[in-house]
C-alpha cells in the first residue's frame, strides 16, 4: 500500500508539528513522521515555528512524494519526505528547528553537517541559550511523573 502512494497524486492537509505531517490521495490518508529528526515538543520553545515552517514547505506544495522507512509504535509510517523536490527532513534541520535523532540516524553524513551549521549560525532553536533535545525533554516529564507520589 505504501509503496503505491508514492506514484500517486499526494496532498499534504495538515501538519501536526515539526516533524509530523498527514498526506492524502483522495479518501486515503497516511499520518508521516519524518525519518531521523526530531523537532521540539508541543511545550518547547520553537514548536510552534518548526511547525509553521513545515506548513509553509508543503501545505501548498505542487508535489509531494516520501520514502517509507519504517513504522512507529504509533503506527504513523516514518518516512523521507519531498514537498516541492524540498528533502523537508533535511530542511528542518538546516533551519535550525529540529536534531538530527542520533537513536534512529541512518544518513549522519548528510545530517550532522546541516545540525553543526545551523548550530554555529545561531539559527532556530539555536538561538536559545540551552536548547534541549525532544528525547531528553520527553525523558525529564516521564521521570517528573513517575517522581510522583
Amino acid at each position: 500500500m505504501l509503496a503505491e502512494l508514492l506514484i500517486l497524486a499526494l496532498t499534504v492537509v495538515s501538519v501536526a508539528d515539526g516533524d509530523t505531517l498527514v498526506v492524502a490521495e483522495g479518501e486515503r490518508k497516511v499520518t508521516l513522521r519524518l525519518a531521523e529528526i526530531d523537532a521540539p515538543e508541543r511545550t518547547q520553545p520553537y514548536n510552534q515555528v518548526a511547525r509553521r515552517n513545515l506548513a509553509d514547505l508543503c501545505l501548498s506544495a505542487r508535489s509531494v512524494r516520501f520514502e517509507p522507512v519504517t513504522t512507529d509504535r504509533y503506527g504513523r509510517t516514518v518516512a523521507h519526505v519531498w514537498c516541492d523536490a524540498v528533502h523537508v527532513n533535511w530542511r528542518q534541520v538546516e533551519d535550525g528547528l529540529a536534531w538530527c535523532f542520533t537513536r534512529y540516524l541512518q544518513a549522519p553524513d548528510t545530517c550532522l553537517p546541516l545540525e553543526r551549521a545551523a548550530r554555529a549560525d545561531r539559527r532556530g532553536l539555536w538561538r536559545e541559550p540551552a536548547p534541549v533535545a525532544p528525547w531528553d525533554f520527553r525523558e525529564a516529564k516521564r521521570n517528573a511523573l513517575s517522581a510522583k507520589p
